[in-house]
């Protein structure tokens, strides 16, 4: 039986569903969704929100107060539904915002860090932090602040932030248990290791990855004296305003040519404008190992402190920016009470930062997975996880290193593992574990006019795909310069397996009254390799260091050296875990010059070669000395597998 309304009941019941409808179309939302436009209509919508109903994750912005009252730009994120979740927190220079914001997407994998994912999927909630007076904190920013001491008598630094930003995040952020772990690299790496001093209670973990130590010593400003110079573009990008701005503005072209035309850095810095910065002149001011450095070293920082919160200190074999940072530390505080257990060093086979990224190969060097995912989530994750979520001891061991050559994670009770063995320089160019009874010594000519480039050109720094993996860049492009002495063994018997930092001990001269000297340790492929046949005579650097002469007596107190008169060098190459394959070679070369990275040396002194004049440029004749009485050499720390 069909039902039907008679024509005036249908009427009486439109008429109240038309009235409704007109008292609708005359609500706020209703008018604001239907409101009639017109070409004139602005069309700005500055209401608009990305994260869309829809999102997999909850994305909140808070200004978190610190004891002085400077309030900092905070982004909190977690997946939806996440309930008594661990934080885990970086605190960045590098744009908060922009970090947790990666991809326009309503999925939390998308605007997050990759290295992120295995957390906020498994319950974790993401804090990113913007320092004092980056990006939207307020405050005054000072790179590297140093802590509350001699330096700095603000009482505040990153350490007192760091409390302050984790008591706020355990009394605000309901989602969460209370604990709290931070991370990071670089210089958020930094933050992430200064936070651990005079912690919060609620931290209860820390990952430091490549941080920034030793600013003079080996980590991002200077090596062992000599002034890394395409640096300058960080002081243009982070410190020209709170936002993220630019290199410095040379334009286009060859960076070893716009140096080298330039003159001395000086010279650069002021026609660009960069000499304004006060972080440029903080640098240039001090070029020596003075306190304005040792007091900043956060080495000695931490190792003043006794160690409270669990560590993994982590770096790459192959960082080009902060090789030094975390294996000084571990140096500094291996023998605390409580360091066997709560301290650990982790070396992957990575450039800088990359163990956050993909970690399947690195320039021309392959391996046989992604070891960087498979370090987060086989060590970093499981680590945290024990300390943040009350899950089982992963039992990490004290020292985790990647063997680079054999490609397997090796696990050691101590770093480094290997016993001190020289390879000694000798005549015709050899270089064996036998010392040399003949003296002797090879020399080449140093021109300030020609230095060695430190990859091939032209050279464009900025280039990730040029800065990113130059150390492992193959060395046959300056194997054949007459100004690189070239030291090599036969093909080797057995594999010679290295863990640790190979020590740099140089007997040699110079004609000038300054010098540089630059030491490769080199791991040559043989001509005939079929196994990896794009790697057929590839000269792969296991290790390159440079060392500045003036401060062979003191590195705080510069001298002149004396011309032709023989010194001894001693300065140490990056920690690696690597193994000599049977049938390779191992290779040593010479050189004073690693341009435009690193400026030139005069090669006659000047008081700060910052402001060398061109006039104080000169070729200089190089000698390296080899035998009974000047024994050069490389230290390897050799493991007997």
């Amino acid at each position: 039986m069909t039902l039907s309304l008679s024509s005036s009941r249908a009427g009486r019941l439109r008429a109240p569903l038309a009235a409704g409808l007109a008292l609708a179309l005359l609500s706020p939302l209703a008018w604001a969704q239907t409101a009639p436009v017109t070409p004139m209509t602005p069309d700005m919508n500055p209401g608009y929100q990305t994260v869309r109903p829809q999102a997999d994750y909850v994305r909140r912005v808070e200004m978190v107060p610190m004891r002085d009252g400077v309030k900092l730009y905070t982004v909190i994120v977690f997946k939806k539904g996440t309930r008594n979740g661990p934080i885990l927190l970086s605190r960045t220079p590098y744009n908060a915002a922009k970090t947790t914001s990666r991809l326009p997407s309503q999925h939390i994998d998308d605007i997050l860090p990759v290295m992120d994912t295995e957390f906020v999927n498994d319950g974790y909630i993401r804090v990113y932090q913007d320092v004092r007076g980056r990006n939207g904190s307020e405050g005054v920013y000072i790179a590297n602040r140093p802590i509350s001491g001699p330096l700095n008598d603000t009482g505040i630094d990153h350490a007192t932030d760091a409390y302050d930003t984790i008591d706020w995040l355990v009394k605000n952020v309901p989602e969460s248990n209370g604990k709290v772990g931070i991370t990071g690299s670089s210089y958020v790496g930094f933050t992430a290791l200064v936070a651990t001093i005079d912690p919060h209670p609620a931290l209860k973990a820390s990952v430091p990855q490549s941080p920034m130590v030793d600013g003079w010593r080996g980590d991002d400003w200077f090596h062992n004296g000599a002034f890394r110079q395409i640096g300058l573009g960080y002081f243009t990008g982070q410190m020209t305003n709170a936002n993220d701005n630019g290199p410095v503005p040379s334009g286009p072209g060859d960076d070893y040519l716009k140096f080298l035309r330039a003159g001395s850095t000086g010279d650069y810095a002021r026609a660009y404008g960069v000499d304004g910065f006060p972080f440029y002149q903080k640098l240039s001011q001090n070029p020596a190992y003075t306190t304005f450095w040792s007091e900043q070293a956060v080495d000695k920082w931490m190792a003043a402190r006794p160690l409270k919160v669990p560590t993994m200190l982590v770096v790459g074999q192959w960082d080009q920016e902060d090789s030094y940072g975390a294996p000084a530390v571990y140096e500094a505080l291996k023998d605390k009470p409580g360091a066997k257990d709560k301290l650990h060093l982790v070396i992957g086979p990575w450039r800088h930062s990359q163990v956050n990224y993909q970690g399947d190969s690195l320039g021309a060097l392959k391996y046989p997975g992604d070891t960087a995912l498979e370090f987060r989530t086989r060590y970093m994750k499981p680590f945290l996880d024990h300390y943040l979520k009350g899950a089982p001891d992963p039992h990490i061991p004290q020292a985790l290193t990647y063997r680079t050559g054999t490609n397997q994670w090796d696990a050691s009770p101590r770093w480094p593992m290997g016993a001190p063995t020289p390879l000694y320089l000798g005549q015709k160019f050899s270089l064996g574990f036998t010392a040399p009874a003949a003296e002797g010594n090879d020399s080449y000519i140093s021109d300030p006019a020609k230095p060695v480039p430190f990859v091939p050109r032209p050279i464009h720094a900025n280039d990730a795909d040029v800065w990113k993996p130059w150390l492992v860049h193959d060395q046959r492009f300056v194997s054949d310069r007459t100004d690189v002495l070239v030291y090599q063994t036969p093909p080797l018997e057995k594999d010679v397996h290295i863990m640790g930092a190979p020590q740099v001990d140089l007997f040699a001269a110079t004609s000038g009254t300054d010098s540089d000297w630059v030491v490769k340790l080199v791991d040559v492929y043989p001509d005939g390799d079929t196994y990896t046949p794009d790697m057929a005579g590839y000269e792969l650097p296991v290790g390159i260091e440079i060392f500045r002469g003036r401060y062979v007596h003191s590195l705080s107190q510069p001298q002149p050296l004396q011309p032709d008169k023989v010194e001894r060098y001693r300065f140490g190459l990056p920690n690696v875990n690597h193994t000599f394959k049977a049938g390779h070679r191992i290779m040593v070369q010479v050189q004073s010059t690693l341009f435009p990275l690193y400026d030139r040396n005069p090669q006659h002194y000047v008081p700060n070669i910052f402001d060398a004049k061109a006039g104080d440029y000169v070729k200089a004749t190089q000698r390296v000395y080899f035998g009974a009485d000047t024994p050069s050499a490389i230290v390897l720390p050799v493991v007997k597998d």
